[in-house]
């Protein structure tokens, strides 16, 4: 009787492993390796995305190709190989290198025609290869994103979440010369670099229906935000002020103390003075400026550079002076008083 409870105990306890799955996990080339996702960067999207028919193909990419009328290649994934081509039964090597997800549809169809009457090709994108793109500075996500499918700048800016709110209002790309200049009659090319540049303003890739500067990224582009400009303004001044430049190339003095509020009343107008930062040291080089002349129409205006600091000093002959005329005026009615009385006793 032991022995038969030994036995039916042993059934029941192979029975549970079974429906747990232990049994897949000791079977080498079974139902748990198969499936197993297919090997491949992390990066690559792992299900089917919808892309535009003109998504251009190219090595690595992954396809799956549906044609109802033929067993041997409907639902089958095929990836292209590193020299562009792709192996098809029946229709042999096609060089999808190059061509748009529409132009291998028109291409795998033609050569099926030799086979089937009126063949039905579809192909669906499911892995795409890595082709990544860096967005560095102040974006609200920055790092690096693989390139799925066609985007434009707009698109992955929208996938990396934006800019920081102090981020600077212009955007600048940077692409490789082995990807083509970016087509844009604003971009320059620096041929020592062997790269191509072009600053946009992000006011008009959200506020145009089409802008012309939402250009289709390429790979290893770099996309890259700087924190926004400024100039500092400190002293005798209505607000003690960090101001942006913002869309604006510069900035002015007038500009900048207008924006801060303006002179106090015991400031020193003809002798304010600008530090710019010295290139390669801690230092400032202190520049004067007599802003009572600027206002006056007498002199020129004077235009800022990023980071400088306006200060604007105290004026020590109105801060004493003009305390002690207060104190006098206000005394005045005293005075007047204390003559009156000392006539009406006489």
């Amino acid at each position: 009787m032991t022995e038969i409870m030994i036995r039916f105990r042993l059934a029941a306890l192979l029975a549970i492993m079974s429906i747990i799955g232990f049994g897949q996990i000791q079977q080498p080339g079974g139902l748990a390796q198969q499936n197993q996702p297919l090997p491949g960067n992390g990066n690559l999207a792992q299900s089917p995305v919808s892309v535009r028919p003109d998504y251009v193909l190219g090595p690595n990419d992954q396809i799956l190709i549906r044609v109802p009328q033929s067993d041997e290649i409907n639902e089958k994934p095929f990836r292209i190989a590193t020299d562009g081509f792709i192996d098809l039964p029946l229709v042999g090597r096609i060089k999808a290198d190059g061509l748009t997800v529409q132009a291998l549809e028109a291409e795998i169809t033609n050569r099926l025609r030799e086979y089937i009457r009126q063949p039905l090709v579809s192909i669906t994108v499911t892995q795409f290869r890595s082709e990544p793109v860096f967005f560095v500075g102040d974006f609200k996500a920055p790092g690096i994103y693989p390139l799925q499918g066609r985007r434009t700048l707009v698109e992955m800016l929208t996938a990396v979440g934006g800019i920081q709110p102090n981020a600077s209002r212009r955007i600048k790309v940077t692409r490789r010369s082995e990807y083509g200049p970016i087509p844009s009659p604003n971009a320059i090319v620096d041929s020592a670099r062997k790269v191509s540049t072009l600053e946009v303003s992000l006011d008009s890739l959200t506020q145009e229906i089409n802008p012309a500067e939402d250009i289709v990224l390429q790979a290893y582009d770099i996309v890259s935000v700087e924190r926004a400009e400024r100039v500092y303004v400190s002293g005798e001044v209505g607000k003690v002020s960090a101001i942006e430049f913002g869309e604006r190339d510069s900035i002015s003095v007038a500009q900048a103390l207008t924006e801060a509020g303006g002179f106090t009343q015991f400031a020193k107008r003809d002798k304010v003075r600008v530090l710019r930062p010295i290139l390669g040291t801690n230092r400032r080089a202190a520049i004067e400026i007599d802003v009572k002349r600027v206002f006056e129409g007498k002199d020129v205006d004077f235009p800022l550079q990023p980071n400088d600091v306006i200060f604007v000093s105290r004026d020590s002959t109105r801060s004493v002076l003009q305390p002690a005329a207060v104190s006098f005026i206000g005394s005045i009615p005293y005075f007047i008083t204390t003559i009156l009385t000392v006539f009406t006793l006489h």
